[in-house]
C-alpha cells in the first residue's frame, strides 16, 4: 500500500467517525469541535462573500476571529463583492482574510482575451476557481464551507464531513433550511451583499451571474450548477492534467 493509499484511507475512516459524531451536534457544538477540539488539524473557513455567506463567518467569528478566511478573487468578481470581502471581514471582527488568485500564467494561456466564460465556461471555472483552491486549501487539515443541502439536488446527500483531496471539507450548517437562513441573518442584523437590493439571490462572477430569486440566476439557460471552488473527493476535477500552484496573499485585518 503506498503512503498516498494510506492517507486517503485514515481521512475517509475520519470523515466517518465526524460524521458519526455530528449527528447529534448542534452547528454550534460542530463548529466547538472543530475550531477549539482539535479534532481536524489545521483549519480555515472558505467563503464567497455572497448573499448567504455571512452566516457562516458569523458563526466562525463567534467562535475562533482568527481562523483563516480564504476568498477566491478569480478577477471577473462584481465591484460590490470586492467592496463586501473588506465590510463584512471588519464587521464580524474576523482578523485573517487569505486572498487566492489565478495564476496569471494560466489566465494568459487559456484565457488571453477575457472571454472564456462565454466559451467554455467549466475550463473558465477550472483555470480560475478550481487550480487556486487546490493550491491554497492544500495548506489546511480542514475546510469550513456554507454549502446546505437544499441548495441543488447535487448537495441534497452531502455529509456534515466530506473527503476533499488531502483534506476535510466540513458543512457545519448543511442542514439549515432557506427559513433558518434568513431568520439568522435578521436576527443578528447581519450586512446583506449590496446586490440583494438589486434582484440578486445568489452571486457569483459578475458575467455569469443575473438577477432571480435563487441559484437559477447562476449560469442561467446552462445545466452547470457548480463553480469549481467545491471540488469532489480526490481526484484531479481538471478538464486536463496541468495543475498549477496558484497565488495566494494573506492578509491578517488590522
Amino acid at each position: 500500500m503506498t503512503l498516498a493509499t494510506r492517507k486517503a484511507i485514515e481521512l475517509s475512516e475520519k470523515a466517518a467517525a465526524l460524521n458519526a459524531r455530528f449527528e447529534t451536534l448542534s452547528t454550534g457544538q460542530i463548529l466547538d469541535q472543530i475550531l477549539h477540539g482539535r479534532v481536524a488539524g489545521r483549519t480555515a473557513v472558505l467563503s464567497s462573500f455572497g448573499a448567504e455567506a455571512a452566516v457562516l463567518l458569523k458563526l466562525v467569528a463567534d467562535k475562533e476571529p482568527t481562523t483563516p478566511v480564504v476568498f477566491l478573487e478569480t478577477r471577473k468578481h462584481f465591484p460590490e463583492t470586492l467592496g463586501y470581502v473588506d465590510d463584512l471581514m471588519d464587521s464580524l471582527g474576523l482578523t485573517t482574510l487569505v486572498r487566492v488568485r489565478p495564476s496569471p500564467g494560466q489566465i494568459a494561456a487559456s484565457d488571453p482575451n477575457g472571454d472564456l466564460n462565454a466559451t467554455d465556461p467549466d475550463r473558465c471555472c477550472y483555470v480560475r476557481k478550481t487550480l487556486p483552491m487546490i493550491g491554497a486549501l492544500k495548506n489546511y487539515d480542514c475546510v469550513l464551507t456554507g454549502r446546505k443541502r437544499f441548495q441543488t439536488d447535487d448537495r441534497k446527500g452531502m455529509d456534515f464531513a466530506e473527503v476533499q483531496q488531502t483534506w476535510l471539507r466540513i458543512n457545519p450548517i448543511a442542514d439549515w433550511t432557506q427559513d433558518a437562513i434568513d431568520a439568522f441573518l435578521s436576527d443578528h442584523d447581519l450586512a446583506r451583499h449590496p446586490l440583494i437590493a438589486q434582484g440578486y439571490a445568489s452571486i457569483g462572477c459578475a458575467p455569469c451571474t443575473l438577477p432571480s430569486e435563487n441559484r437559477d440566476g447562476r449560469w442561467a439557460d446552462q445545466t452547470k450548477t457548480e463553480c469549481g471552488i467545491h471540488l469532489h473527493g480526490s481526484d484531479d476535477p481538471s478538464p486536463n492534467s496541468d495543475a498549477q500552484t496558484s497565488a495566494t496573499d494573506q492578509s491578517p485585518k488590522p
